[in-house]
């Protein structure tokens, strides 16, 4: 089922297993290619922040945010792609991306990173900050996956404070065991 929107000769959306639905190549795709543009709606920064902690959806169980469509256009203006006509939404996230991002001349482009066969699902890393990356846990399911929605400049970092949690946890455990003895 192909969804109607913003169109490129390179794809296809349907039913995902990184999360829901997704984007796949329609056919080989080259790379360095620009596949699609992510489309949607030019808002200030200020706005982009009033948006970005609004819920999508009232149903109690959907907890996503409004922070997910909206990506920086540059430091005045971010483009709100949670619109109907942005097919470009549907790309999911991965920690082993084969596509990026890039900006062009005032247009939000997603390119592929690599040569990308028919059938595969199109990603790319949506680049989040530490701040909050809890709240984003990634289920790309790549062997680079880092468990988290979160730019790779953080993943050192991450991976640090993981160890610190777990090495925090089995002195824990390993107390309890001695005060239960």
């Amino acid at each position: 089922m192909e969804q109607k929107g913003t169109a490129s000769e390179y794809i296809k959306v349907k039913r995902s297993k990184i999360h829901s639905t997704g984007v796949f190549a329609k056919k080989d795709i080259p790379e360095g290619a620009r596949i699609i543009e992510y489309v949607g709606e030019r808002i200030t920064k200020a706005e982009s922040d009033s948006r970005a902690d609004l819920p999508l959806s009232r149903h109690k169980k959907d907890k996503t945010n409004g922070a997910v469509y909206i990506f920086e256009l540059n430091k005045r203006h971010d483009i709100d792609g949670y619109t109907a006509y942005n097919t470009a939404r549907f790309i999911n996230h991965s920690c082993a991306p084969n596509c990026e991002t890039d900006i062009i001349r005032g247009h939000i482009w997603i390119m592929a990173l690599r040569d990308i066969k028919k059938g595969e699902e199109l990603a790319y890393n949506y680049g989040y900050g530490y701040e909050d990356y809890m709240a984003h846990p990634c289920h790309c399911g790549s062997d680079r996956c880092v468990g988290y929605i979160l730019d790779e400049d953080q993943w050192a970092r991450l991976k640090r404070d993981l160890a610190k949690k777990k090495t925090k946890a089995k002195k824990r455990v390993r107390k309890r065991k001695r005060m239960n003895a």
